[in-house]
């Protein structure tokens, strides 16, 4: 059974650091697409970022281009988001997503159409 675990999340003032990690089982992680989710408090789910099973390919939503970083270590059967320089208007429950198999793919979406979901992280960004 596909399943996904995040973790990684908390508490941090603006302009710190935090690192979210997505932990894969029951499935081959190097043969899916891995997409980053957000939903804030009554706003919709919006995607953050996407990693192509190749990891030869990384999409970024504009809001987070340049401070966020997503990488995978299939190795592992792990998925990260490294997330810097973080603002207020980045509090929201964290997600990871995992759709396939696309092989050797540099398949990428930020669209909501994944097929797996994991339960989520908080990440609160607060003075």
């Amino acid at each position: 059974q596909l399943q996904l675990v995040e973790s990684g999340g908390g508490l941090v003032q603006p302009g710190g650091s935090l690192r979210l990690s997505c932990e894969a089982s029951g499935f081959t992680l190097e043969n899916y697409v891995i997409g980053w989710f957000r939903q804030a408090p009554g706003k919709e789910r919006e995607g953050v970022s996407s990693i192509s099973s190749s990891g030869g390919s990384i999409l970024y939503a504009d809001s987070v281009k340049g401070r966020f970083t997503a990488s995978r270590d299939n190795a592992e059967r792990t998925v990260y988001l490294q997330m810097n320089n973080l603002k207020p208007e980045d509090t929201a429950v964290y997600y990871c997503a995992a759709d396939g198999p696309h092989y050797n793919s540099d398949y990428v979406t930020l669209r909501d159409g994944y097929r797996s979901w994991g339960q989520g992280t908080q990440v609160t960004v607060s003075s």
